[in-house]
């Protein structure tokens, strides 16, 4: 052992008792005492030299020096369990640390306490340590892999230049390992070491890993630029069974009658009509962090990976629900979802005109509720392929009607329609006419509904071993629906191809 390695000991002995807040134990304490001395015959130049015999005492002192690092960590582990226990519960630790107390005594201390008291302890619960550094370390490797982190946890900064072994040294070396023996193992001896506490529920390191993940997920699939959320309706479901929606009759009330002095009310039972249905199903891949990624420090599974099969998902939902209204297939009434019985097709396909958008517009304020009374339709969006984003700027922001020889003034110069421009129309048209859309604000009336699970539109990862695959594996899942609410609620021009 040189000085620079003993001094390094006398440190990590100072740095471990620091982060558990505590002072050094007995056999910490000696241990740093023995340290000191060998510094001291150092600095007075004692032991610049050694003989055969002190080459056969070193490596004596060697045993007994890993003897005492094995006895110091199980020491350091015992001691972290008993505060984090004792703090749980408005309990001192220290007497219990000094005692030489073991984790099970204090666990019986504890109920024996609680039993005698008779109430729960009044407490203020604080976030452990471990879940502190599992934070820092996520938030760490997501900002290595270039993501940007608002409010990045204490310490997360100091870290994004760790990498997974140094991730997986900290680790194992905080659950009780070998410090010493850690930094001489190679990448592939902690590869194995990490795959032995896959399914550990306290194991820092697969925590770390399932969190980063997650992280990258929610950053990157916020960050698609899908269009259908933009103006279709979000729901929720808790089954997977088919539900009628009952929330999609408008009026069917009748009218309010007069009452005259002294008169009765009648009583009114709302009519019902055939009632469309919403399901949900469940979508999903699997990936995984192979041995070779780890032994190279590539995080990419950890961020981009995961991220890109998130926005898999998205991109899924973006293109069912377009591809519903590009088929046009028949719907809960047994009638197409645009057609001439529903009021809602134009009978020839056209560019997004003046003449052709006005047509669309006062079509669908037309429309009557399955009762035959009229309903306050408000158009908001103009669903259109790619093409037609230019035309459309011109269409509802020029005061005057293009390449009119009399300034007639334009009707629809800044009408309330929002555009909406997708390019899966176009590839699902190819070379064929690419139809474009009016869709009503939904408080008018319903058009297009999509459904998740409970509310949960993030995808869900869930950690699994999988015969044959040597490497951490994750199962990538989200569940949603797509239905039609109401076909008032939307209107299509047929289009025609574009070049």
């Amino acid at each position: 052992m040189t000085r620079a390695e003993a001094i390094k000991k006398q440190q990590e002995l100072l740095d471990a008792a620091k982060l558990e807040n505590r002072d050094l134990t007995s056999q910490e304490q000696d241990e740093y005492d023995r340290l000191q001395r060998y510094v001291d015959k150092v600095e007075a130049g004692e032991e610049n030299s050694e003989s055969p015999s002190e080459v056969q005492e070193n490596e004596v002192d060697e045993g007994i020096r890993r003897a005492v690092d094995k006895a110091v960590d199980l020491e350091r582990k015992r001691s972290a369990e008993i505060t984090q226990l004792c703090r749980s519960f408005g309990l001192d630790p220290g007497g219990y640390i000094r005692d030489r107390k073991s984790i099970e005594e204090v666990r019986a201390a504890v109920l024996d306490h609680l039993q005698k008291t008779g109430t729960p302890i009044s407490i203020r619960v604080t976030e452990d340590e471990g879940d502190k550094f599992r934070e820092r370390s996520s938030d760490a490797l997501i900002m290595r892999a270039g993501f940007d982190v608002p409010n990045p946890a204490d310490g997360a900064r100091q870290m994004r230049g760790m990498s997974l072994r140094d991730f997986a040294v900290e680790c194992l070396a905080r659950e009780g390992m070998n410090t010493n023996e850690l930094l001489h193992m190679d990448r592939s001896e902690l590869y194995y070491e990490m795959c032995r506490q896959f399914y550990n529920p306290t194991a820092a390191f697969p925590a770390i890993l399932d969190d980063t993940i997650r992280k990258s997920i929610v950053y990157l699939y916020d960050s698609v630029p899908t269009t259908f959320q933009v103006w279709t309706t979000k729901g929720s479901l808790s089954d997977f069974k088919s539900s009628s929606d009952h929330e999609y009759i408008i009026g069917g009330t009748g009218d309010f009658l007069i009452v005259p002095e002294n008169g009765e009310l009648k009583a009114d039972t709302p009519s019902t009509k055939l009632l469309p249905s919403r399901k949900l199903d469940t979508y999903g891949r699997q990936f995984s962090m192979s041995r070779q990624a780890f032994i190279n420090d590539d995080i990419s599974f950890l961020t981009k990976v995961p991220g890109q099969y998130a926005s898999s998902a998205k991109k899924t939902i973006d293109k069912g629900v377009y591809t519903l209204m590009y088929k046009n297939e028949k719907i809960f009434d047994g009638v197409n979802l645009f057609d001439g019985k529903h009021n809602n097709l134009m009978i020839s396909g056209s560019k997004p005109t003046q003449k052709a958008v006005q047509e669309i517009i006062l079509q669908m304020q037309k429309q009557k509720d399955p009762f035959g009374d009229a309903i306050y339709i408000t158009p908001q969006y103009i669903i259109v392929p790619v093409g037609y984003e230019f035309d459309l700027a011109v269409l509802f922001h020029s005061s005057q009607v293009t390449g009119s020889d009399h300034n007639d003034i334009n009707p629809l110069y800044n009408y309330p329609l929002t555009i909406v421009q997708t390019p899966v129309l176009n590839a699902l048209a190819g070379s064929n006419a690419a139809p474009w859309f009016m869709v009503a604000n939904s408080a008018s009336a319903r058009g297009i509904q999509v459904d998740y699970l409970n509310g949960q539109e993030i995808p869900t990862i869930r950690r699994m071993e999988k015969p044959g695959v040597l490497g951490f594996t994750w199962d990538i899942y989200l569940d949603w629906g797509i239905s039609v609410r109401d076909f008032r609620g939307i209107a299509k021009n047929p289009g025609v191809a574009i070049g």
